[in-house]
């Protein structure tokens, strides 16, 4: 099993870039953010919750992220490998995940992290906003406080994984193929 942390502030290209890279090596995508968005968009408990703590450019607990995680790992058992987009986000995360992969006797292989400008950051967030329907998307001032509270809590995340050698930067600005065939030669390196 192929594990890859694909990790980058809000509005990085974590998204699209995560898309392409599970259909190139046939990953299951597990995005903490596609499964809060879903528990928002069902209004549950937990949905509400997130909503008002990612509203004020929070970040939702620990423990909700990794039972999400450890659920969808149990869900995909014959799973080529996980991509995992926007978790861990901070050092008792990561210690959290690779315990958890340790029981399914597996780790995380490669931590590519895209590194863009804030201005580009802020630029691509208010253009999605436009069409998302994402709230935290809309306001200059919460993007702001997310890519803040990104660098604050997830530098942690990069020092915790370097540890290990397993950290990559990445340009995450250029086109979209661009940013797609260095990720690849990256991914490509370690497979072999």
């Amino acid at each position: 099993m192929f594990n890859i942390i694909l990790f980058g502030p809000p509005g990085s290209g974590k998204g699209t870039q995560s898309e392409k890279l599970v259909a190139q090596y046939q990953l299951k995508h597990l995005s903490t953010g596609d499964l809060l968005r879903s528990e928002i968009a069902a209004q549950t408990p937990l949905g509400l919750e997130a909503k008002s703590l990612m509203d004020k450019g929070q970040l939702v607990p620990d423990e909700v992220v990794v039972g999400m995680i450890s659920s969808a790992l149990e869900q995909n058992p014959n799973a080529k490998g996980f991509l995992f987009d926007g978790f861990p986000r901070t050092k008792a995360q990561c210690e959290a995940l690779d315990a958890l992969l340790q029981l399914k006797h597996t780790q995380i292989n490669v931590v590519l992290a895209l590194e863009v400008s804030e201005g580009e950051l802020i630029k691509r967030l208010l253009n999605r906003g436009l069409t998302s329907g994402r709230s935290d998307d809309t306001n200059e001032a919460v993007i702001k406080a997310r890519i803040e509270e990104y660098n604050k809590k997830t530098a942690a995340v990069k020092d915790y994984y370097a540890r290990f050698k397993k950290v990559v930067d990445v340009k995450g600005e250029g086109t979209v193929e661009e940013i797609f065939n260095s990720l690849c030669s990256e991914i490509n390196k370690r497979l072999s």
